[in-house]
This record gives C-alpha cells, sequence and structure tokens, in this order.
C-alpha cells in the first residue's frame, strides 16, 4: 500500500525539506546549533527539534512529559507552550544526538508513507488535543517543514528550494489566510479590492475583495481599481506572512500603491502563522 494520491505531493514535499534541512545541519560544529534564527525564540537546534518532534506525533509516538521553564518569552498562549514542549525537552541534546534522531525519525516516517493506507478524510490527532483530518495534516507538515527549512537557510547563508514543491503549498496556506487579513485585521471597507503582485522564484497576482457584508474573498482575476496594491518579492512575502520580519525592516522591498492608511493596517496584521 502506499499513501492516496491526494496526500502524495504533501508527503513528498515534507519529506524533500525535511531531507533538505538534514543536509543542512549534518555538518554543522556543536557551537552552530546554537545559532539564532528568524524563527522567535528558537535556534537551530530547536528548529531541528521541532521537526523531530512533529514527526514524532505523526507516528503517533506519545508526547513527552516534561515541565517548561517559567522565562521563555515566546511562549505567550497554549498553541506556542504545546509546541515547545517537544523542543526544550531536546535543548541539552547534543550534535550527533540531534542528527541521529532526525535520521532515524526520517526512517521511520518513509515506512509509515510506504504503508499508510488511511483515506485522507481519517480523523487524527491534533495540536492541544483536537482532532484534524489526515489530509489537513499532511499539507500543514508539507508548509511547516518548508518554513523550517527557509529558517535554517537564512541562518547558515545557504539559500535555496525558493521554488521546490513546499514552497507553492506555503503560497497557497498563507493566501488562504489573507481575506481575512484584509477585511477583518485590517478592516478594509466594504465593496473594496486590495490586490498582492508577488514575484521572483514563486510568482503570482492575486485579488482580496471585500463584499457589502465585508466578508473577504480571494481570487485571480486583476481588480480595474483596487483600493490597495501591495508588490514585493516572493522571499519578503514569506517572511512576513510567517511573521519573520516586520513590514517597517524590509519596507524597501515593499512597494504600496493606493490608500496608504490602509496599506499599513494590512502590512500591521500581514503575519498569519501562530
Amino acid at each position: 500500500m502506499t499513501v492516496h494520491p491526494s496526500l502524495q505531493t504533501y508527503a513528498d514535499s515534507a519529506t524533500h525539506s525535511i531531507e533538505a534541512i538534514a543536509d543542512l545541519v549534518k555538518p554543522l560544529a556543536e557551537g552552530e546549533w546554537n545559532r539564532r534564527t528568524p524563527c522567535p525564540g528558537w535556534s537551530v537546534r530547536d528548529i531541528v527539534s521541532h521537526v523531530i518532534g512533529m514527526e514524532c506525533e505523526m507516528l503517533g509516538d506519545p508526547r513527552p512529559i516534561h515541565t517548561l521553564p517559567r522565562d521563555l518569552y515566546h511562549v505567550q498562549n497554549d498553541f506556542t507552550r504545546y509546541m515547545e514542549m517537544q523542543v526544550d525537552v531536546r535543548r541539552h541534546h547534543t550534535a550527533p544526538e540531534m542528527t541521529s534522531e532526525l535520521e532515524y525519525v526520517l526512517i521511520r516516517r518513509a515506512r509509515q508513507l510506504r504503508n499508510e493506507s488511511r483515506a485522507p478524510e481519517t480523523m487524527v490527532r491534533a495540536p492541544l488535543g483536537a482532532e484534524q483530518t489526515l489530509e489537513v495534516a499532511h499539507n500543514m507538515r508539507a508548509f511547516d517543514v518548508w518554513v523550517h527549512e527557509q529558517d535554517l537557510r537564512a541562518t547558515l547563508g545557504r539559500p535555496g528550494n525558493l521554488d521546490s514543491p513546499g514552497a507553492h503549498i506555503t503560497r497557497d496556506v498563507l493566501l488562504a489566510a489573507l481575506p481575512k487579513v484584509v477585511a477583518k485585521d485590517a478592516g478594509a471597507p466594504a465593496n473594496s479590492a486590495v490586490v498582492l503582485d508577488v514575484h521572483g522564484p514563486v510568482e503570482f497576482l492575486r485579488t482580496v475583495r471585500v463584499d457589502a457584508d465585508g466578508r473577504g474573498s480571494i481570487d485571480g482575476s486583476p481588480s480595474l481599481g483596487p483600493a490597495v496594491t501591495l508588490s514585493m518579492d516572493w522571499e519578503t512575502y514569506v517572511r512576513l506572512a510567517c511573521g519573520r520580519v516586520r513590514h517597517t525592516a524590509v519596507a524597501d522591498r515593499i512597494k504600496t500603491e493606493g490608500d496608504q492608511e490602509l496599506a499599513t493596517a494590512i502590512l500591521d496584521h500581514f503575519a498569519v502563522t501562530p
């Protein structure tokens, strides 16, 4: 048996990114594992710990029994507390321990995927005791590990894979959140449109339309008279939408046209990851 065809793209993408992460960290010296990454509060070791931990959860392993320190500034809610558990429990692991565990979890996950016979709509464990479909779980893993691969590449000065399969999955995940950013969070007026024009390794143009009731939707058709047009490169879009940087720090990489007050409000709420 193999993974269901509708899950194959997600599974292959996630595997591609995790293997890239393994290649990135394998040659690192012990001290390099402590380097700070763009992911708030996390080092190289922490990101790899997170990847290992979430793969273990996909495998159905029990979560570690561990008490978090009280002074982790980036842990501010139940979701980040949940995610931190798999990270903090590995904070004192050595480089060889980290690389060997990552290699082992890759082998186990490959075996799981080869034998996967569950349907995409099967309900599986999600963070905080919730449930999600297997398809959502695979989709979010592909998104998560690609973003963290990019965190590590930025830290280690090893750019690459900006147009890999995970990049296109990430695009779709981030764009799905954009109507809420524009219509609800930024408060774009009814019957208005906002255009996002992204160029680079992944290129696209999308229009968020706010209807008469203030609800947002998104499509690929251009707008003749948008209230705001935001133009930026793909890497900047990812960094902004994933909360890796504030728009004020990359203002030279963003072009805004139209209502500047609304544009600022959108950019203020642009980060959509927890």
